[in-house]
Parts: structure tokens; C-alpha cells; sequence
């Protein structure tokens, strides 16, 4: 720990701390572990996979569940990555993008505490804005029991990964733009229209393979939007990794 206290002394501080853990480059070297631990992890459940993971799922339809042409993809994949963060650090010389290792203890404590408070934070939320009457009993019933501990960990980090990605990156990014530049919406109510309506398909997509429930849509949806908060304020990584934590802390943990 004093290690620990000492290396972000020397990175800068609290505030460069906070400024390097939400920058784009660092952001997306941190989701390679995810990314990585996600597509083995597949290959050892059985090719179980999150609900929103388009990209696995066309390129096990690509390669006819070939082992070796998955390797293969996938790999491709990574080179590509790789690539475009050669090209990103290049660009970033200026100081914009600067890779620094020794936040990346902090990043995880920090997503950890996250992890362990959000559902309570989204539940007070809810409760606090009148609309306690919507959350039932059994609320937190949200892990599959028969599923084994590796198939938790796995879908944990797959929807940490793939749904931050989907619903914070491309849908509320996506909309965003579109309702400021397209609807010439001032700023701020761009970004509240693009965390509202990503919160809520965020939500609606889970209940395709699950029975609805007003607690658990309601929840999704308040949970949506913190996790967006999260996105705009620490940065794609931080948001990505308190998910996958929060639903090992869920699924693993509190269902045990």
C-alpha cells in the first residue's frame, strides 16, 4: 500500500490520477485484459456468451465454430487493435494520450469500491426520486444460480466489456450526436436525451431473455444511467470494469 501511495505521489497526484484514468488511450489498453479474458473464457463455458455480444456471435457463425479460425479472428482482432493504438500514441505526443502503468492498482480499487456500493446508490436513487413503490422484494435475485463460477466470471466480464461499449460508447455517444448536431439540441439537453433513451434500451434488451418485471426494468434503468454517468465522468475503462466487478459482486458473491 505505501508502494502503492508512492507511485501515484510520483504519477502526480490525485488530479493527474483522475485525468489519466478517464483518457481514450488508456481507456482502450485497459479493455484488452477484458477483452482477452472474455474470449478464452468463452472457449471454456461451452460458447457462452453476454446477450449484447454481436461480434462473437457473427464470428462463431463466420467460422462454423472452428477452433482455429476463431484463434485466428481473433487474433486479427488484436493486431488490429494494436495497430490503431500505435497510431492513437503517435497522435497523442502532445501529452493528450500518455499510457501510465502505475494507475492501474488505483483503477481497479477504485472500480472495486464502486462495485460494492452501486446497487445500494441506485437503489437510495430510486427510492429518494418517490419511486420506491416500483422496486419488489427479490430484487437482487439477478444472478442465474445454475450457473457454474467460471460461466459467472466470464459473462460478468463479457457484460462489463461488450455493454459499456454498446449502450455507453456507440448508442449514447451515437445519439448524442445526433440530437446536437442533427436536432441542434443546446448541450446539456443532448446528453440528458442520450443517457435517458440508452438507459432505458439498456434495460429493455435484458428482458429479451428474461421475464419483465417492473423492479428489475426499473432498476436496469436508474442503473443505465449511473453507469453513464460513470462513462462521462471516469472515462470508458472505469465504467467497463466497475460492471464486470458489480456483476461478479452479484452473480458470484452475494448469490454464494
Amino acid at each position: 500500500m505505501v508502494q502503492m501511495v508512492s507511485d501515484v505521489r510520483r504519477a502526480g497526484g490525485l488530479r493527474q490520477y483522475l485525468d489519466a484514468s478517464r483518457d481514450p488511450f488508456t481507456s482502450a489498453v485497459l479493455l484488452v485484459p477484458l477483452f482477452l479474458f472474455y474470449q478464452v473464457g468463452i472457449l471454456a463455458t461451452g460458447n457462452l456468451r453476454n446477450g449484447v455480444d454481436f461480434v462473437t456471435t457473427t464470428l462463431f457463425t463466420a467460422v462454423q465454430g472452428s477452433l482455429l479460425g476463431y484463434l485466428a479472428v481473433n487474433g486479427v482482432v488484436l493486431v488490429g487493435f494494436a495497430v490503431a493504438l500505435v497510431v492513437l500514441r503517435k497522435k497523442g505526443r502532445s501529452g493528450k494520450w500518455h499510457w501510465e502503468p502505475r494507475i492501474v492498482p488505483w483503477l481497479l480499487l477504485e472500480c472495486t469500491a464502486y462495485a460494492l456500493v452501486f446497487g445500494s446508490v441506485v437503489i437510495a436513487l430510486i427510492r429518494g426520486l418517490g419511486l420506491g413503490g416500483l422496486l419488489d422484494v427479490g430484487l437482487a435475485a439477478d444472478a442465474p444460480s445454475q450457473m457454474g463460477l467460471l460461466d459467472k466470471v466470464v459473462m460478468s466480464a463479457g457484460a462489463g466489456l461488450y455493454e459499456e461499449i454498446v449502450f455507453r460508447l456507440v448508442l449514447m455517444g451515437g445519439l448524442f450526436w445526433l440530437a446536437k448536431n442533427a436536432m441542434n439540441l443546446p448541450r446539456f439537453a443532448a446528453a440528458a436525451l442520450a443517457l435517458v433513451i440508452s438507459s432505458v434500451v439498456f434495460s429493455a434488451v435484458h428482458h429479451i431473455s428474461e421475464p419483465f418485471t417492473m423492479s428489475a426494468f426499473t432498476f436496469r434503468v436508474f442503473a443505465g444511467a449511473a453507469f453513464a454517468f460513470l462513462y462521462q465522468t471516469r472515462g470508458l475503462a472505469v465504467a467497463a470494469y466497475t460492471h464486470a466487478l458489480y456483476d461478479v459482486w452479484v452473480m458470484v458473491f452475494r448469490d454464494a
